[in-house]
Parts: structure tokens; C-alpha cells; sequence
């Protein structure tokens, strides 16, 4: 008997201590009303957030691009690099004005002041703007054969463009061999980053390529049309190139070997030779006494 009331008081004490524990840290109850917002730059922007659990509720709100990180209201007051065009409230934080930078994740925090409760909740902001016009880098020859790379990018859309290539003002499949125009070329691209690879680049790939950009939002852009030639490689140029330059080579040594086997260099080796200069330290003489005792023999 005495065991089983030591047992029961051991289980007392750990429920106690659980229920301690969960009264110390409990998650309160953050939520949002739109978990994504889109909004066209320039335009005012509200972001959700809405707490219950909490008795003396602390809220903050962190923004975070990338490893970009910054706090945009800390203790329920907005931070200095927003307070100019950001207002709080108890169901959230409203911009002003957003503008592209202003594209990413926003965090709302809550917490208790004593440390007893805590939640968090987070709303993506989109500002939209429309893409500009891509620039494209196209190489006006590729041999056949090779591999040969074509870029597409604009930086302005938001979100990001995706980017559609054409050849001669049709669009390209992004699987060659399902499309009768383009089932003799073998090429791979890619609409997120605007890259056009072929290889190997073959004769049907010669035409006029563009790249359009689109984003969803405003009117799609395209650039200006560039054109590509597929060549052939010309072995017999490159032939002939080496068999010229070992013509001249041979010629070269052949030169040197003839001036050689005159004697040229031995002549302009003995003539750099004879070329002495005799010089005798004068002998003593008297004042007044002069004479010439050194002589040069050129």
C-alpha cells in the first residue's frame, strides 16, 4: 500500500509539472486573412495579421529577400527606414506606396511580455510590374557541328518573366522533335532564364531568332531580331593555312642553312673582330714638348 501511494504521488507530481511547463510556453494563435498579396507598384499594400491567446501581446514585423533581412516594426512601432511609409495596427502593417524592393516575405511575431506565449505567421508580397524590353545576345555565326549558346534577359518584371524564343517569327517548342519546323534541330531552352543551347548546332538552325519576355502583368516585350548562320567548318582553309605557314617556315630555315653554309656569319664574325682599337701610354717628354704617341688603327 505504502509503494502504490508513493507511486500516485510520483504521477501527480509529473502531470503538475507537465501542465506547469505547458501554462509556462504555450503557442498562441497568429493567423492572416491573405497569405499572398499582389500589388501593382506605386499602389498602397495591406498585410494581415491577426493574434488571440495573448495576454500582453508584443508584435513584430521582420522583412526577408534573399539574405537580405531588416525589421520593419519592432515592440508594435515601426521601424525608422519604414516609418515614412508604413502605418500599424492591431490587424496589421499597411504601405503606402510599395515599390519592386518592397517583393518579399513578410513575418508577423507575436509574443507575450512575460515570455508565455508566442506565434508567428507569414504573407508574401508581390509588387507587380511589367517586364521591359529583353536583350539578347546571338552569335551571327555558329559552326555545324558545335555547341552555340543564345541569351534572353530583362530585369525589371515582377515577378520574374518567363521567356518564349522564335526563329524566323515562329515560336519554339520547348521540345524540338514536336514540331514538324523544328524536328531537325536539337536544341534544349529554358523559359525561366532565357537560355537557348543548341548542340550541336545543325544547317536547318540558320534564321532570324528573337525572345519574347511576359510576367503576367502589363503588355509582353520582345526583342530585337538577330540572325544566325549555321556554317560548315572550312577544312580546306585551315588546310591551307598550315601548309602556308610550312612553306614559309621551310623557307626560313632554308635562309638561315644557305647564309650558313656561305660562310655569311663567319664574314661578320671576323669583321666584328678586326675591328681593334690600339691605344700606347704616352711616353715622358719634356715641357713643352708635344708629339703624337697613340695611334688609332680602325
Amino acid at each position: 500500500m505504502g509503494t502504490k501511494g508513493k507511486v500516485g504521488r510520483t504521477q501527480s507530481l509529473l502531470f503538475a509539472s507537465v501542465i506547469l511547463c505547458s501554462l509556462a510556453w504555450s503557442r498562441g494563435a497568429v493567423y492572416t486573412s491573405e497569405s499572398e498579396v499582389q500589388v501593382p507598384e506605386n499602389k498602397p499594400a495591406k498585410l494581415s495579421c491577426s493574434y488571440s491567446g495573448f495576454s500582453y501581446p508584443r508584435v513584430e514585423w521582420k522583412f526577408s529577400q534573399g539574405d537580405i533581412t531588416s525589421l520593419v516594426c519592432y515592440n508594435s512601432k515601426i521601424t525608422a527606414p519604414y516609418e515614412d511609409r508604413v502605418t500599424f495596427s492591431n490587424t496589421g502593417i499597411t504601405f503606402h506606396s510599395v515599390t519592386r524592393k518592397d517583393t518579399g516575405t513578410y513575418t508577423c511575431m507575436v509574443s507575450d511580455e512575460g515570455g508565455t506565449a508566442y506565434g508567428e505567421v507569414s504573407v508574401q508580397l508581390t509588387v507587380l510590374v511589367p517586364p521591359s524590353k529583353p536583350t539578347v545576345n546571338i552569335p551571327s555565326s555558329a559552326t555545324i557541328g558545335s555547341r552555340a549558346v543564345l541569351t534572353c534577359l530583362e530585369t525589371d518584371g515582377s515577378p520574374p518573366s518567363q521567356y518564349t524564343w522564335y526563329r524566323d517569327g515562329v515560336p519554339m517548342p520547348l521540345e524540338p522533335k514536336s514540331s514538324r519546323a523544328f524536328s531537325n534541330s536539337s536544341y534544349s531552352l529554358n523559359p525561366k532564364t532565357g537560355e537557348l543551347v543548341f548542340d550541336p548546332v545543325s544547317a536547318s538552325d540558320t534564321g532570324e531568332y528573337s525572345c519574347e519576355a511576359q510576367n503576367g502583368y502589363g503588355t509582353a516585350m520582345m526583342s530585337d531580331a538577330a540572325r544566325m548562320e549555321a556554317v560548315e567548318l572550312n577544312v580546306g582553309g585551315i588546310v591551307a593555312a598550315v601548309l602556308v605557314t610550312l612553306i614559309l617556315l621551310g623557307f626560313l630555315i632554308f635562309g638561315i642553312w644557305f647564309a650558313h653554309r656561305r660562310g655569311y656569319f663567319d664574314r661578320m664574325k671576323k669583321g666584328t673582330e678586326s675591328k681593334k682599337v690600339i691605344y700606347s701610354q704616352p711616353s715622358a717628354r719634356s715641357e713643352g714638348e708635344f708629339r703624337q704617341t697613340s695611334s688609332f688603327l680602325v
